[in-house]
């Protein structure tokens, strides 16, 4: 009998053409595709045509229709509202930066996809990401990148837990992008000249501060940008319209670039600094989520990742408390930014990640 995979569609290449890698691989595959975008508008649906479009509804169906596969819409709406939607706003209104798409994944697309599927009797869900499950000698799943580094999405996805990885699959991991496109191609598949989706899917036009006062009906409260010494310099739009590291866009002229190197929410302060001002040795993330190793036993040396397209950097991490760790960086990093996750890795595996919470100076 063959085993059923449920595959996320989203109306894209890559994960049209894992739901025909999977096929080919003698797998029973149903299409699903996840009705989550929250604005249902006429006149949205253009707009929005990013992986959680409503465009992608009709994408998605055409691509089942041709693969000849059974094709569901599943509404999730509640659940992206919940845990991607609140947390992005509770984070911004924290002085935080959020990584919505992380969320996304791992209570969305992985926690009520993976409860559904397995309810209708599948045994696996699988996505178009580029990355790699792979089950280690000690007996854990954990991610590795994907054949294609400048494509490798396993930053995005060090939250799975391992009942997750134990049902998941990712044949895209193995190709590149290149090779993806051309597989499309060579299929005539309905989507194969669509362009990647590169916008948070909710924030189309990347005007994050609209989204946080829309939801929460609050207009930011302007405040002050100081300097390192507490000097006022100007006055601030509101801590929600910064991140750290930023320099465009501060309204600020000082005759010198500055940047934002802290962001102080009780005191409703931006601070503004050099360039070296923004780099720091160490930090401290918590909600630590382990793949690769249950648990670390002493100071481990990893490659670890702050941001999606930070190159990484060599460090060391050891745990300073339950669920809080150290990572010492052996050069200091630019740009350590409360709420974004940090990503460890040894070789080519995820050993696992956190949210980074401070950097230690």
């Amino acid at each position: 009998m063959k085993e059923k995979v449920v595959v996320g569609l989203s109306g894209g290449v890559d994960s049209s053409v894992a739901a025909w890698l999977l096929k080919k691989q003698g797998y029973d595959v149903i299409g699903v595709t996840m009705q989550i975008w929250q604005d249902e508008e006429p006149e949205e649906v253009e707009e929005n045509g990013g992986c959680c479009g409503l465009s992608a509804v009709d994408d998605a169906r055409r691509v089942a229709q041709y693969l000849d596969i059974p094709y569901y819409v599943m509404n999730f709406k509640k659940e992206f509202k919940d845990c991607v939607i609140r947390y992005f706003v509770d984070e911004y209104k924290e002085a935080r930066t959020p990584n919505p798409c992380i969320a996304c994944n791992r209570y969305v697309k992985w926690e009520s996809l993976l409860k559904r599927s397995l309810d209708i009797g599948a045994d696996y869900i699988a996505t178009g990401h580029y990355a790699r499950v792979m089950k280690l000698p000690n007996g854990r799943y954990t991610l590795k990148k994907s054949a294609t580094d400048a494509k490798d999405q396993t930053y995005a996805l060090y939250n799975l837990t391992q009942h997750q990885l134990s049902h998941t699959l990712m044949p895209v991991g193995e190709y590149t992008k290149d090779e993806i496109r051309q597989f499309a191609l060579d299929l005539n598949l309905p989507v194969a000249n669509k362009p990647d989706s590169q916008d948070i899917c909710f924030v189309p036009d990347g005007d994050y501060a609209s989204v946080v006062e829309a939801e929460t009906g609050e207009k930011a409260v302007p405040g002050n940008f100081v300097d390192l010494d507490g000097n006022v310099l100007g006055r601030h739009k509101g801590i929600i319209h910064y991140t750290i590291g930023q320099r465009k866009g501060l309204g600020i002229a000082l005759g010198k670039p500055v940047f934002v190197v802290d962001i102080k929410k009780e005191a409703n302060e931006v601070v503004l600094g050099s360039n070296e001002d923004v780099y720091a040795p160490a930090l401290i993330a918590d909600r630590v989520n382990f793949m690769s190793v249950e648990k670390l036993d002493g100071p481990m040396e990893v490659f670890a990742k702050i941001r999606y397209n930070h190159r990484g950097a060599s460090c060391t991490i050891e745990m300073i408390d339950e669920d809080l760790v150290k990572v010492t960086f052996k050069e200091p990093q630019r740009a350590i930014t409360p709420g974004q996750a940090v990503v460890f890795y040894e070789d080519d595996y995820v050993v696992g990640g956190a949210t980074i919470l401070r950097k230690v100076m």
